[in-house]
């Protein structure tokens, strides 16, 4: 009998060793004489498990884990394959308390496929919203995505339904989707994971978006730290272009669909979708002036989607399930589901996907365990390097675009930092300037000269020199800033500093609160 064994292939279980547990264990089964069946699968997102192998029993998967080469031949001895005791044995994967509490839609089929193999997208519901795509309209298929309350998953949170409407409304000779797959905020990489572990669910969802505003050519903009995603992203396209998923005529419809994917240079700004629109020409990445709107001038000056890889995986379980199930997900006008991100200082790191709502003390300790130094979190940056950092008083706000909003933070990506009580805070806002400097375009004045002088006003409030002047000097640098730079590189970019200075001026060297010593 073939016995199935599943290793990731993603990067972050690569790094780990993945690939020397999978040779190690094609290599004893050999010698043994076992028949198995290697699948490399993408990681369940529970990094400290990694590299984790799951083996296929009558009862379900029973994951092993973490795994190095050098315990596979005493694996065997335990009769792993048969999901034989070993201290190693972590029962099955689905009874793991970190994933069993989970909401999985997006990341529904992540870590169970072989990301690459049409046969196994078939067999666990895909291409099901495809199909239902196509016998829809064009603006009943954009009605069903506005019904179900998707925004933007980049972190702008613009309704998606309202975006593809426009596009649809637009008259041209030709339209394009494209994926902004330039992930580059600090502890984020849900992207990564979709891409590298169901790319096949990103195709479809761009598929059903060319469908629904009537363009016929889709790219991938893909950032170049991301090889392994890459592959990944060829073959499932190699794979679904074979079996009549894209190109001229899908599944027989007569409707066209072409997808190819662009590698980016590496820019920060370039994850701004008219950078990356001006990096797509084959342009030097800098930011557009808006209007006009990239729905009616984008790519090539043509009617174009811009949407995250997150927002395009979320649309094809709404059509194979329905806007309206989708809405019943979620709090406010903050509906389905988000894969957080946990990173930083945090004992479980790893993909929670979850309904918004839940609040950040939960995600941080009864998914995340709290520290992994064991000391107590001071503080947690959400939203990526722009995001703001919010304080322990603040835990217990729930995780959705309006509440954080109301508390000067914003939710981004999905991606949460964790610091404990030994950061120092001035540092984490001079940073956060420092990263604006370097990686501003250089287009418009406030960014570009405002980031630097504002590494300068904190070094000098940080070296005790007039500090109440500084402070001053800052607030009103992070005005011009917040008011008049051209993108949220910019205009963002304050947000880690005032937080900082708000909720921790005492790394600042400032007794009392920050606006009382202005």
């Amino acid at each position: 009998m073939t016995i199935k064994v599943y290793i990731p292939r993603d990067s972050a279980s690569i790094s780990l060793g993945a690939d020397k547990v999978a040779r190690a264990i094609a290599f004893e089964a050999a010698r043994r004489g076992a028949t198995i069946e290697l699948v490399r699968n993408g990681s369940r997102g529970m990094f400290w498990l990694e590299p984790m192998v799951e083996v296929s029993t009558p009862e379900g998967r029973v994951a092993y884990g973490p795994v190095k080469p050098d315990d596979v031949a005493e694996l065997f001895e335990a009769d792993f394959l048969y999901g034989g005791q070993h201290h190693l044995n972590l029962g099955l994967t689905e009874d793991i308390p970190y994933f069993a509490k989970q909401q999985r839609l997006t990341f529904a089929r992540v870590g169970i496929t072989d990301p690459v193999s049409i046969d196994d997208y078939l067999a666990h519901d895909g291409y099901r919203g495809l199909a239902n795509a196509l016998k829809m309209t064009p603006a009943d298929i954009v009605e069903e995505v506005t019904t179900s309350g998707l925004r933007g998953r980049g972190g702008a949170a613009f309704p998606t339904g309202i975006k593809w409407r426009t596009v649809l409304g637009a008259q041209a000779d030709q339209k394009y989707i494209v994926c902004n797959a330039d992930e580059g905020d600090s502890g984020t990489f849900s992207d990564r994971m979709i891409m590298e572990g169901d790319p096949l669910v990103l195709i479809e969802g761009m598929t059903i978006a060319g469908l629904a505003v009537g363009a016929t050519m889709g790219y991938i903009y893909l950032r170049s730290e991301y090889p392994y995603a890459e592959v990944a992203l060829n073959e499932a396209i190699a794979a679904a272009n074979a079996r009549g998923y894209l190109g001229d005529d899908i599944l027989g419809s007569g409707k066209t669909f072409h997808l190819e994917v662009r590698r980016g240079a590496g820019a920060y700004v370039c994850g701004e979708e008219t950078s990356l629109l001006e990096s797509l020409e084959g342009k030097r990445g800098m930011v557009r002036f808006k209007p006009p709107l990239p729905a009616l001038e984008g790519l090539f000056g043509k009617p174009t989607v811009v949407n995250n890889v997150i927002s395009l995986a979320s649309v094809p379980i709404i059509l194979d399930q329905g806007g309206a199930n989708y809405q019943e997900y979620g709090v406010g006008r903050s509906r389905g589901t988000l894969p957080f991100q946990l990173a930083g200082n945090i004992k479980y790191g790893g993909l929670v996907e979850a309904a918004f709502g839940l609040s950040i003390r939960e995600l941080l300790y009864d998914f995340g365990g709290g520290s992994r130094t064991g000391r107590p979190i001071r503080a947690v940056q959400i939203g990526g390097p722009l995001g703001a950092y919010v304080p322990e008083s603040q835990f217990d706000l729930p995780l959705d675009y309006e509440e954080l909003g109301k508390n000067d933070a914003m939710l981004g990506h999905g991606g949460l930092v964790v610091f404990d009580d030994t950061v120092d805070m001035a540092q984490m806002a001079r940073f956060g300037m420092e990263f604006c400097a370097i990686e501003s375009c250089g287009k418009c004045t406030p960014c570009r000269i405002g980031s630097t002088r504002g590494v300068e006003v904190i070094d000098r409030m940080v070296e005790g020199k007039d500090r109440p002047k500084q402070v001053i000097l800052l607030r009103e640098l992070c005005d011009t800033m917040l008011s008049g730079s051209l993108c949220a590189l910019g205009g963002m970019a304050p947000f880690p500093v005032l937080s900082a200075l708000n909720h921790f001026p005492e790394d600042f060297g400032l007794a009392e609160p920050a606006d009382k010593a202005a």
